[in-house]
Formats: structure tokens, sequence, C-alpha cells
């Protein structure tokens, strides 16, 4: 998989996909992210990419221009499945949609700032907006190093265990069962003797049964159908 993302600040982007598991994915090639700076395609000496909003109000307005112009120059080079706008008034991040971003070839991202971008670049070019949350940002890179790396765990291969993902919250529309590891007992606080037993359709039972208790008291919405892909 190939993502693209122009944003006005690369460096915000470098440390958050330079580590961990997206380091990994990119060093078995299983996943290519290449940071595209709009101010190379700025106009003027100052390499110009936002200006004052029409009708005036504050704060200013990522350009048409400079975003058609790299936007145009990346799908001179190959065909994107979607072009993906990170905006608070997208569709809400879910686990879905994760899903079937991975499925994908090539993604582009764009990375708001300021004010937003030219309503016209939404108009004609995004294919997909998303939102990571209800709430506002100083610019769209982190919400992109966000929807890549969820996106870049569920590449197959890049995982050491493939089935990790399979189990995550939200996979089945469920919070995760609580967890646990060495030592068996700390501090008088000890593992379920259950996890111990060595019967996997028990534990799993009870992996179920917890993962539906964890649900029903934190996110009841899950189980009410409301948490569903827009």
């Amino acid at each position: 998989m190939r993502i693209d993302i122009i944003t006005v600040l690369p460096e915000l982007l470098e440390s958050p996909l330079s580590h961990s598991i997206m380091q990994r994915a990119q060093d078995k090639g299983l996943l290519q992210v290449h940071l595209q700076n709009l101010r190379e395609y700025g106009l003027g000496k100052h390499r110009q990419v936002d200006d004052y909003q029409y009708g005036g109000g504050a704060g200013m307005v990522m350009m048409v221009e400079p975003l058609v112009k790299c936007i145009e120059d990346l799908q001179a080079q190959r065909t994107y499945d979607e072009i993906i706008y990170m905006t608070p008034d997208g569709e809400r991040l879910q686990q879905g949609r994760c899903n079937q971003l991975s499925l994908k070839e090539n993604l582009m991202i764009i990375c708001g700032h300021y004010k937003g971008i030219d309503e016209r670049i939404r108009e004609h070019f995004i294919t997909l907006e998303i939102s990571i949350g209800d709430f506002v940002l100083s610019g769209g890179e982190l919400p992109a190093a966000i929807l890549v790396d969820s996106i870049g765990r569920l590449l197959p291969g890049v995982l050491n265990d493939e089935t990790s993902a399979l189990f995550d919250s939200f996979q089945d529309d469920m919070l995760a069962p609580p967890v646990y590891t060495r030592p068996e007992e700390f501090r008088g606080w000890k593992v379920p003797e259950i996890l111990l037993s060595g019967n996997f359709p028990k534990i799993e039972e009870w992996r179920h049964e917890r993962a539906l208790e964890r649900t029903k008291a934190r996110r009841p919405d899950l189980l009410e159908g409301e948490h569903g892909e827009e």
C-alpha cells in the first residue's frame, strides 16, 4: 500500500510514522508513506499556500491553486482509490472504515490547516472526509498519523501475530476483554484462574462474557447499533 500525505508541516508526521509498527511496516515493504510538502507548490517567492477568506472573518484558508497543483501532480503518477480530507466535520473514524481502507492500494490524505481548505477542493477532488472526534486541532497532521496507523497495522504481515488485530476493540462491535501477563500473583492480586486452566473453549467464553460486560458498562451504544459505519 502507498499513502501520500499532503501537508504544510511534514516534520509533524515524521516521528509518528518512523517508529514501532509503522516503521516495521515500511521496512518490510508493506507500506509506503510519502510526505508531500505543499509549500513546494506555493505561489510566489514566499511559496504562499494560504490567504484571507472571502466575506471576511478571522483565520486564513488554504488556497485552491497550490492544492490542485499538488493533487494533480500525484494523480498523474498513479490512480488513487480515495482522496481523503481530515476535517472535524467529516465522517467519524471507526474500525469498519479502517478495515475497508486497509484493502486499498493507493490513498491520498490532505491535512487541513488554518481555517481549512478552499471549498472547491472538497467539491471537486475529495472522495472521503474523516474526523477523529468532535474537537478541533491545529491541523490535520496528527489525525492523519492516527489514520495511517489504524490502517497500516491491519496490513497482512505487519503484526507479528496477524490474528491479533482481529481481537481489538470494535472489531466485533464490542470492547476488548481484560488481559493479564506474568507474574500470576502480584501484591495479592491474582490472574483469574480460568486463564491459567488451559481450557481454551472456556477461556474464550470467559473473554466474550467480560467483553460484553465491559461494553455494556462503558459503551452501550455499540450494542445498540449506534456505532456502525457511517
